[in-house]
């Protein structure tokens, strides 16, 4: 990597919890996680209970080499748990529980000092849902450099207007397909195509950088007026949990470094397969393992069928 950048990421920071066991997640520790092991110096900014499962979070990120000074810990709130369905296909649905610990994040001199200080600044929509996080985010939106937004719709834990005031923050949006429909629908749009509806947003937000998701058929890029693709690598799926984070984390670390941006797209895809092929939102992969990825494994045909192929959300 070019320079080692300097990140944080705000938000949810739980136990995705399956039929047999649970696994540590919530999508900003993940990003998190996959930023630190690309050469990131990341912050993490949220709330754990005072709990065992709180402890184990702490001490799990901390080990990881990420920093949990701005991780709060709340007495009255328990660390999150978030229940995972798998479908046949391996791919989740979510059960949130509420209120937890991350939903009550108060502004602090300490997070405040870890964003003005950072290169940018990652949040997503999850965190909205309750007024204490949502206020805190306001304000450390106010000091952050660069702001990358990672829609995460779960229903019913947003509402368009916070949805709206977050896409005018951001300097970086990054949606899945469906996610990029539901918000261009509420914005009245009337165009048709997926790259109208991008250079849309693009333009509605004035936001340069633009990321969508396409499940079987990959995904693009929109960065300085220019369209990016990748259709996706053929893999087995164990599960989708966390795929979608680590090819945000990779694709952050890879456009500002100043990557070419189709070199990005693949290499970012090339992470979120990856971890497709793993149980969980976190496995280890190194950077040889990406490296004989890209160079091993032929991108699929756009209409490959949906059950052989990765699928990034």
């Amino acid at each position: 990597m070019k320079k080692k950048l300097n990140g944080v990421c705000f938000g949810e920071i739980l136990f995705d919890v399956f039929l047999e066991h649970k696994k540590i997640g919530g999508a900003p520790l993940n990003v998190a996680s996959r930023l630190n092991s690309l050469g990131g110096e990341v912050s993490v900014i949220s709330g754990v209970g005072n709990d065992a499962n709180g402890k184990e979070l702490i001490d799990y990120l901390s080990l990881s080499g990420i920093n949990t000074d701005a991780v709060q810990v709340k007495d009255n709130y328990p660390t999150g748990l978030v229940n995972v369905i798998l479908n046949e296909k391996g791919n989740a649905s979510y059960d949130i529980n509420y209120p937890s610990a991350w939903d009550k994040i108060e502004t602090s001199s300490e997070n405040i000092s870890v964003v003005e200080k950072a290169d940018f600044f990652v949040y997503g929509s999850l965190s909205c849902r309750d007024s204490v996080s949502r206020n805190t985010l306001e304000q450390l939106l106010a000091v952050a450099k660069y702001k990358i937004f990672d829609v995460n719709l779960r229903v019913p834990h947003y509402t368009k207007k916070n949805i709206l005031d977050l896409l005018q923050a951001a300097d970086f949006i990054k949606f899945n397909d469906d996610e990029l429909n539901e918000i261009c629908e509420d914005l009245n749009s009337n165009k048709k195509s997926l790259e109208q509806n991008i250079k849309f947003i693009a333009k509605e937000t004035n936001t340069d950088t633009v990321c969508v998701t396409l499940g079987s058929h990959g995904a693009v890029l929109y960065r300085n007026d220019t369209f990016y693709h990748n259709c996706g690598f053929k893999v087995n799926v164990v599960d989708t949990v966390g795929s979608g984070d680590s090819f945000l984390a990779s694709l952050i670390i890879m456009l500002l470094n100043g990557e070419d941006p189709q070199y990005a797209i693949n290499f970012a895809s090339a992470v979120g397969a990856i971890v497709a092929q793993n149980e969980g939102a976190n496995p280890v992969i190194s950077q040889s393992e990406i490296e004989d990825f890209l160079c091993g494994f032929e991108q699929v045909n756009c209409k490959a069928k949906e059950s052989t192929t990765f699928l990034i959300k």
